[in-house]
């Protein structure tokens, strides 16, 4: 069972339309590959910019920690401007720009003043979908939500997010349908060159949204 029985965390505000409450910060006080495991099946739902999207997580990867050669915060860059967010407090967002166009969108986890994350990766959109379509304008619907930087876009999400509690509007993560361990797939992450084979990206078994099945 996931952990989200909990009450959300002092000072997290509903969405006027209601519905459940936000992930509580105790969620993501855990190791980042236990996060990103149980974030599959969750939604994010967004309202930035007065519009309500959401989407139904079904890929992610972690980043475990100074000792994570691939981290933006692994040993050998030590705290930096740009990292800085990742030595926050957990349940916080942490966004930066690939290329010079994608922002993506990372949740701290595990303990303040260590530096893990998970990254979100891919969702299916399940709400708001002509305002999603709009924003990822030509994509066919299986493609508007799929890789990180789609799916920041799909959301609204940019730069100024960093740092965002995660329990909170304009953007949080709520309870979605629990995925059973026999449908989640793990393998290496993607796009990186140190640490290619630590098996810490997961993903929903047979989902068309996810970004690559293998």
């Amino acid at each position: 069972m996931h952990p989200t029985e909990s009450a959300a965390s002092p000072g997290a505000r509903r969405s006027l339309r209601g519905g459940p409450s936000p992930l509580p910060v105790e969620f993501y006080r855990r190791p980042s590959d236990t996060v990103a495991r149980e974030l599959l099946g969750m939604r994010i739902v967004s309202e930035i910019g007065g519009v309500r999207v959401a989407g139904e997580i079904v890929e992610t990867e972690a980043y475990v920690g100074p000792h994570d050669a691939a981290s933006h915060a692994a040993e050998r860059f030590g705290r930096t401007h740009r990292n800085d967010p990742m030595f926050g407090p957990p349940g916080t967002l942490y966004v930066y720009l690939i290329y010079g166009v994608h922002w993506c969108a990372n949740v701290v986890t595990d303990a303040e003043e260590y530096p893990a994350a998970v990254l979100l990766r891919a969702a299916e959109p399940v709400e708001g979908l002509d305002a999603i379509r709009e924003r990822r304008a030509g994509r066919p619907d299986r493609e508007l939500m799929r890789g990180p930087g789609n799916l920041a876009r799909a959301l609204g999400i940019t730069g100024q997010h960093n740092r965002h509690p995660m329990d909170r509007p304009p953007l949080w993560i709520q309870p979605g349908r629990e995925v059973p361990i026999e449908a989640m797939n793990a393998g290496p992450r993607i796009g990186i060159t140190r640490a290619v084979d630590w098996p810490l990206r997961f993903w929903v078994a047979g989902d068309p949204h996810v970004s690559r099945s293998v």
